[in-house]
């Protein structure tokens, strides 16, 4: 590979607060030259050293690829008809999610692949440089190991969903059909994720069925994730801190002590914006979790029924708008945030050694990203170093 010199950068966010100042690490008048994958050096414009290729970015705004932590792209089919009723009136219900079972499992392998792809590429463009996705939309044996394959094909941050909700043939026998997932769904999947995931949510799974699926999946050498405290207080957050999970998402409904086994874990608290927008959910209390020392990161949550968005942008307008985090901590949460999320300290940094992902803005500051809601505002992305043509974009 070639080396790539940024220079004329009008600010710099590194995430890095040795290489800056706050929390961000913000240079300005800065320069960053990517080598081989990785960051080789960040520093003042004037000082920044020679490379293959250079790119005066014009005052430009540079920060790190944001880092999609919590997304559902291998699916088929949509759910507009259901949103449009939730917007007439009709509340959000768990239940929703069989719909996209059924037009998933009734879709060919290419189809889902077209798909995960469109969505990828369309994260891509928004910035994502980094995207988890989830399965939890076959729900059987041979339709989970189909979505995990083709996950896969696209991330190394695979998510096996195995307890999404119930699937229509286990209606009234839920604990049967965690024992398929945890003696066969399991173990034909493992070999293709890295991490096992719950909904332990009313209308999905309750905290012992949730705690079998999630210690089952980490016997296998998974690591734990949860669904939790969406539409209702309940054991999500406790059970996420107890078996040390990475993360605990949605996190809408929190107690007090909720939040202080929080502050006292390493647990991330991922906050999923575009759902609350979607549902007409409350959003959940992102100044009382930062307040308390809780790690918080901000995802798009992108899936057909109560978030159809991939923008991380617009998830930081509404963090900062709607959730009381100022722009500085939002900017944090889709960067930095997503990779403590993913246990992960190569991305959502831009200091030497870490991974070359990046995101230039058409703005002089990341304050834009929510002072300009709605704006797109990418003017170009690389991933290890490489910039993203607009056609794969």
């Amino acid at each position: 590979m070639t080396s790539t010199v940024l220079t004329g950068i009008g600010t710099l966010v590194t995430n890095d607060p040795e290489l800056g100042d706050g929390r961000l690490g913000i240079l300005r008048d800065a320069a960053v030259v990517f080598d081989d994958g990785i960051v080789e050096w960040v520093g003042r414009s004037g000082a920044a050293p020679s490379g293959d290729r250079g790119h005066d970015l014009g005052g430009r705004a540079v920060l790190p690829g944001f880092v999609e932590s919590h997304s559902h792209l291998v699916f088929a089919g949509e759910r507009a008809e259901e949103f449009g009723a939730r917007m007439s009136g009709t509340p959000y219900a768990a239940g929703g999610i069989r719909t996209t079972i059924a037009a998933t499992r009734a879709a060919t392998d290419d189809e889902l692949r077209a798909n995960t792809r469109r969505l990828m590429r369309e994260s891509l463009r928004g910035g994502s440089t980094t995207v988890e996705c989830k399965t939890g939309y076959g729900q059987s044996v041979d339709s989970e190991l189909r979505s995990t394959k083709i996950a896969a094909e696209f991330t190394d941050e695979v998510t096996l969903l195995a307890a999404h909700v119930p699937p229509p043939e286990f209606a009234g026998r839920v604990d049967d059909y965690v024992r398929m997932v945890c003696d066969e769904m399991i173990d034909a999947c493992a070999p293709h994720a890295k991490w096992i995931d719950v909904f332990c949510e009313r209308g999905a799974f309750d905290r012992d069925q949730a705690h079998a699926v999630l210690t089952a999946g980490m016997a296998k050498g998974l690591v734990p994730r949860v669904h939790g405290n969406q539409l209702q207080t309940g054991p999500g957050v406790a059970l996420a801190v107890e078996l040390g999970a990475a993360s605990v998402d949605h996190v809408t409904y929190v107690t007090a002590a909720d939040i202080d086994a929080l502050a006292h874990s390493s647990t991330v608290a991922t906050l999923l914006p575009g759902a609350d927008f979607s549902t007409r959910n409350k959003y959940p209390d992102a100044r009382a979790l930062i307040d308390a020392g809780v790690t918080v990161a901000l995802g798009a949550d992108c899936n057909p029924g109560t978030s159809y968005t991939t923008s991380l942008p617009f998830c930081i307008a509404i963090a900062v708008r709607d959730m009381r985090m100022t722009p500085e901590e939002a900017v944090w949460s889709a960067t930095a945030g997503g990779a403590r999320a993913l246990r992960r300290n190569d991305i959502g940094v831009l200091r030497p050694g870490a991974k070359a992902d990046a995101i230039a803005l058409d703005a002089p500051s990341y304050v834009h990203l929510a002072y300009r809601p709605g704006v797109p505002l990418i003017h170009q992305v690389w991933r290890a170093g490489a910039a993203v043509d607009s056609a794969d974009r």
